[in-house]
């Protein structure tokens, strides 16, 4: 059998003939510029990037070729030494190219190197090098995985500390302006805006929150999540139908109660969005048949007997005030209404009114507020409301 060429200082083992990499090492310059000058002509994004990306791009091209020269000088390396290859450039360069754009860049430099492999390798070893550039090139692929897996990794810590910044913020009301520049970091700008507030099962909620972010890029619209105790507290951003969202999601939340705030045009009004779902949530124990997801504001009676200011401003101003401006007869009857269990023969009776005339003002309270007056719920939401108008009424 004959005997393998020996390798640099008279080595057996050596990775590949001591000649081999001493024309490597003539090359290297010409095998960078031509990397480089691939790029340029197989790389589309190549070309378009700025001027200082693509002199950082070419120093890995660089660092990429010196490294397969240094590796191939140590044949007792089991592996190269590829992680100083993207080493190279600074940590902002992997934002600028993607994944599968540092892939396609390793093909490209590996493709100039494996061209010029007849005329590198001493005849007779070309084998030897082509099994060096394999191994190589495997290599330097999962240094690029690694090296990316790492940057993910510092982001997503970061932006999990953004978002619980961002969630914290609106649970305090407090609209910030280190809100717009937490968000703006968070590549957040959509609108309209809404929250959820539920409950979270066990100690653990970040699975399910990446869970929930999946779901929403599934759906199309943007998400920010964090827990507060035990509640976990959902900002929804581009959806105009909130609640079709939340249904998507209510697999996603603990067993508990599920509330939708109002919707908001911003991020930075959404406050007033999570107050009114929180305080849903803590009053949505007094309606044990509410449904899953409810709207905070078809909890505003409950709110309102919670002690909720904003509920009991809304009930007055959107149902109270509006049947006040509507006259004596339209309150009074209404009024008469539900304290005849809901009668027309008997409000009739007790006006001394024809009951179409009841029927046309009870139809005019419908239109003014939204609610109807026989149904049960929206009857007792009228109910409560005239109480808390007739109250302020009292302190003004």
């Amino acid at each position: 059998m004959e005997k393998r060429p020996a390798g640099r200082g008279g080595s057996g083992n050596a990775r590949v003939h001591a000649e081999t990499v001493q024309r490597i090492d003539r090359a290297m310059g010409t095998l960078g510029t031509a990397a480089i000058a691939a790029m340029d002509e197989r790389l589309p994004w190549f070309r378009k990037m700025s001027a200082e990306n693509r002199s950082w791009l070419g120093l890995v091209a660089q660092a990429g070729i010196a490294a397969f020269a240094d590796w191939i000088k140590h044949p007792e390396r089991a592996r190269p030494a590829a992680t100083e290859v993207f080493g190279t450039a600074p940590r902002e360069l992997a934002r600028a190219v993607s994944l599968q754009h540092a892939v396609e860049m390793v093909r490209v430099i590996i493709d100039v190197v494996e061209d010029q492999v007849d005329a590198l390798a001493v005849p007779g070893s070309e084998a030897e090098l082509h099994e060096a550039v394999l191994i190589y090139s495997r290599e330097i692929a999962f240094s690029a995985a690694q090296v990316y897996a790492r940057t993910a990794e510092a982001r997503g810590a970061w932006d999990a500390r953004l978002e619980a910044l961002v969630v914290d913020s609106l649970v305090r009301g407090e609209g910030s302006d280190s809100l717009n520049s937490w968000a703006s970091a968070l590549n957040w700008s959509s609108s309209p805006v809404s929250v959820i507030a539920g409950e979270v099962d066990g100690d653990d909620a970040e699975p399910v929150i990446d869970e929930l972010r999946a779901a929403a890029r599934r759906a199309r619209f943007d998400l920010i999540a964090g827990v507060q105790g035990g509640r976990l507290i959902v900002v929804l951003g581009g959806t105009d139908d909130p609640m079709a969202a939340a249904e998507k999601l209510s697999g996603l939340f603990g067993t508990g109660p599920l509330v939708v705030g109002p919707t908001v045009r911003d991020l930075q009004s959404a406050s007033a969005s999570a107050r009114a779902a929180l305080a849903g949530l803590r009053a949505v124990s007094a309606w044990p048949e509410a449904p899953r997801p409810a709207s905070s504001d078809e909890l505003l009676p409950e709110r309102a007997l919670d002690g909720d200011a904003d509920a009991v401003q809304g009930l007055v101003a959107q149902v109270y005030q509006p049947l006040l401006a509507g006259g004596a007869a339209l309150l009074d009857t209404l009024t008469a209404y539900l304290e005849q269990g809901s009668s027309l023969e008997a409000t009739a009776r007790m006006l001394f009114v024809h009951p179409n005339t009841v029927r046309y003002r009870l139809k005019r309270v419908t239109e003014l507020t939204g609610y109807t007056p026989s149904e049960g719920r929206d009857g007792f939401t009228l109910w409560t409301a005239i109480i808390l108008g007739r109250l302020a009424d009292r302190r003004s």
